[in-house]
């Protein structure tokens, strides 16, 4: 059960993505577009979609004392905001909104023969490489 609900999770997250069209670069550059006078609003019904589902799921979490799976409830994140933190975010929305890409979106996109996929998930797979790189010896 354990392995099988990241699975079903997985599968879940990548056939929405396939449905809601967020998949295609075109999009979510539509979405970013807001001055073109052709702003596609879809991602904006997605996001307002996934923070609904997410603040009740948090209700359902906040009353638990322990994960119904088992194990432990992660600590609190960190409330600093520095240049780390400050950096990725900058990298991250820049990566979005030049390739019209997020994590998620581009492995579906990876295993759907999206034309650009496999260029993008080689540079997040080299990123993510070198950012562990950078963490040697931090605590964080």
């Amino acid at each position: 059960m354990k392995r099988a609900l990241p699975l079903v999770a997985g599968a879940m997250f990548g056939a929405g993505a396939c449905i809601s069209g967020m998949v295609r670069p075109s999009k979510v550059i539509g979405f970013l577009d807001w001055r073109s006078g052709a702003w596609d609003p879809t991602l904006l019904v997605v996001m307002v979609s996934a923070l609904v589902v997410s603040v009740l799921a948090w209700r359902i979490v906040r009353s638990l004392r322990a994960p119904w799976l088992g194990g432990n409830f992660p600590g609190p994140p960190s409330p600093a905001i520095d240049a780390k933190l400050l950096g990725g975010a900058v990298l991250f929305g820049l990566g979005w909104g030049l390739a019209g890409y997020c994590p998620g979106p581009a492995v579906v996109s990876l295993v759907s023969h999206v034309p650009g996929a496999l260029v993008f998930v080689a540079a997040m797979i080299a990123g993510m490489w070198i950012g562990d790189r950078a963490r040697i010896g931090d605590d964080g």
